[in-house]
């Protein structure tokens, strides 16, 4: 059994997960309380604001995620700027080139608006194994081509 003790507060050292949040908001009173405690914890409603404070968060930069994603520069900047809109390959290549975590490309997926990766289709599988294993996105893509499938589309635009 969890008590309010139990739910990390923001000044604690853990980020609460998900979970700790989805209970913490069927057992408040008060939803403004809830929102002002966990205000750090909530999502940007906006993507490039996302990806930013994502940025910002791991200390790496826009050239950074180009290399490691193989995405070109130039559109690298154009989406983290919200002047692009990425298809969910090209975001799926960014997360490799941010070094997202399984759950932060699914909440990135999300806020995109696209289908987030589903571990019961095959190469959306090998991709959350890719990610949940740290592999850079050659290997990713390689796993998909030993599989018959499709590798991440990081063409140039």
């Amino acid at each position: 059994m969890k008590f309010d003790s139990d739910i990390p507060s923001p000044n604690s050292d853990r980020t609460p997960s998900t979970n700790d949040l989805e209970y913490e908001i069927k057992t408040v009173t008060d939803v403004d309380d809830y929102l002002i405690k966990n205000k750090e914890y909530m999502l940007a409603h906006n993507l490039s604001h996302h990806l930013n404070m994502l940025l910002k968060q791991k200390g790496i930069s826009r050239a950074d995620v180009a290399r490691d994603s193989l995405l070109h520069r130039t559109y690298i900047y154009q989406i983290f700027s919200g002047k692009k809109t990425a298809s969910r390959d090209k975001l799926i290549a960014l997360a490799f080139g941010m070094h997202l975590s399984a759950e932060e490309t699914q909440t990135m997926l999300k806020l995109s608006g696209n289908r987030i990766l589903y571990a019961r289709d095959k190469r959306d599988a090998i991709l959350l194994f890719a990610l949940n294993q740290h592999k850079p996105i050659m290997d990713a893509n390689e796993l998909l081509f030993n599989h018959h499938l499709d590798a991440l589309d990081t063409s140039k635009l």
